[in-house]
């Protein structure tokens, strides 16, 4: 299988491959897309592989009630706002295609579907290049970079608690990730469905107040939820961001959402303490075939149970550079591998959030272009 030779590949086209890439064409970079012209000789290259069939990141697979009135953290991407919409409008119609017309406007050519399969070292010159491999085992393609830049974010790992019984219960389980509307819940055959919803974050919290409005909800966390009486601004969300930077240093994994966030008070949050069911009880320590049982030994019946337990990075195309800590993470400073200097996580850790991709894609680039004169890359020995 011979690899086609780019400068740079960017891995996935949400926010943080889209600012990526955006920078690259600042910097005089040429995409290699299906419709691209030829790059001129010399003229530094890059491609951005997609596994999704069409535009629009996570986005276009958020659930359908979500509107952009209650989208939580929307961020524009660099050098294009986002467009006026109706605050009515479903979030996955209006971002979709502020993606699509982002990718068009820009030039940015990215290719799709396509799944990476593997990255990996084509040698064992620090200086040297990486491999990636996409497609099947029978019908697969291979780029060779000078740089990967991965922004793969986290939507395609949910996290589902491991709890006893999980197997046996006789209602319905999803995670939030599968969550259509609360139409879903509407009673039947005149009886309301009971709703256990499981998590301390944004999307549990909205997801309760939608669903409590069409069926009886029982909300569990793992710990008590501490309210922050501060608005969620701009700037609660660099400091929320700056917390976590630290950890991915070390090679921890970078955590929750809520946990580097926190919880801040919000109008469905307000909607639903006025409709007296934000009523937050202890995590359940196991389930049975009709419902949960608590750390008290009582019983709650359970039609329904909704997993609102976040994501984890989307990394395991990684796995044969070895980076993995065995605290579980990879270490990354300022969006970058410290263990492989050629390659950038983005959508990691402290940049998961939107402000911070963009700022990650741009910092990556910038990285990028200084060190296109050939300088010489020596890793950090792994701990």
């Amino acid at each position: 299988m011979r690899a086609q030779p780019v400068d740079v590949v960017v891995i996935g086209a949400g926010q943080a491959g889209l600012s990526a890439a955006y920078h690259l064409r600042r910097r005089g970079y040429t995409p290699v897309g299906t419709g691209a012209a030829v790059p001129a000789a010399g003229s530094p290259t890059f491609v951005v592989l997609d596994a999704d069939d069409a535009p629009g990141g996570a986005w276009q697979h958020r659930w359908a009630s979500l509107r952009m009135a209650t989208v939580n953290g929307i961020f524009e991407l660099p050098g294009a706002p986002v467009p006026p919409a109706d605050p009515a409008a479903a979030a996955r119609d209006v971002l979709p295609a502020y993606f699509a017309d982002y990718e068009r406007r820009f030039d940015l050519q990215v290719r799709r579907p396509v799944r990476v399969r593997a990255v990996h070292r084509e040698d064992g010159d620090p200086a040297g290049r990486l491999l990636v491999e996409t497609g099947s085992e029978t019908d697969a393609e291979a780029w060779s970079a000078r740089f990967v830049i991965n922004a793969t974010g986290t939507w395609r790992r949910p996290f589902w608690p491991r709890l006893p019984g999980a197997e046996t219960f006789r209602g319905r389980q999803l995670h939030v990730h599968d969550y259509v509307s609360s139409g879903e819940f509407s009673a039947r055959s005149g009886a309301r469905q009971r709703v256990v919803i499981v998590g301390a974050g944004i999307s549990a919290v909205q997801l309760l107040d939608e669903i409590s409005q069409v069926a009886d909800t029982f909300w569990v966390t793992r710990r008590e939820v501490d309210w922050d009486a501060a608005e969620f601004d701009t700037a609660a969300r660099v400091a929320a961001i700056a917390g976590v930077e630290e950890r991915v240093r070390r090679g921890e994994p970078p955590g929750s959402v809520i946990s580097v966030t926190g919880q801040h008070r919000t109008a469905w949050s307000e909607a639903a303490r006025a409709r007296g069911v934000l009523v937050r009880h202890p995590m359940f320590t196991a389930i049975e075939p009709g419902g949960v049982r608590m750390p008290d030994g009582s019983f709650e019946p359970a039609d329904v149970i909704l997993w609102a337990t976040g994501f984890r990075a989307d990394i395991g195309h990684l796995a044969p550079l070895g980076l993995r800590t065995s605290a579980g993470g990879v270490r990354v400073a300022n969006g970058r591998s410290l263990d492989e200097p050629r390659l950038f996580l983005i959508g990691y850790g402290p940049s998961q959030s939107t402000v911070g991709a963009n700022r990650a894609g741009r910092d990556a680039v910038r990285a990028i272009v200084a060190e296109s004169s050939g300088s010489h890359l020596v890793a950090t020995p792994q701990r």
